[in-house]
């Protein structure tokens, strides 16, 4: 059963804001160890999701 607290980014009310500093921090920790780039410009859900794409490669998070 899905976790109605969990809200898709896409669906945020601030997600095409930019990302935020601890997004980009973290989300360019996790493209190093990937072996990734990612874009300077990402809003707040777009991070998020590459967040979460990049967590599942490297086996961290959830």
């Amino acid at each position: 059963m899905a976790d109605n607290r969990v809200k898709d980014p896409r669906d945020w009310t601030t997600g095409d804001e930019p990302a935020t500093g601890a997004q980009e921090s973290y989300l360019h920790t996790l493209a190093t160890e990937a072996h990734e780039d990612v874009p300077d410009d990402l809003t707040k859900a777009e991070a998020s999701e590459r967040i979460d794409e990049l967590q599942e490669k490297t086996g961290r998070g959830r």
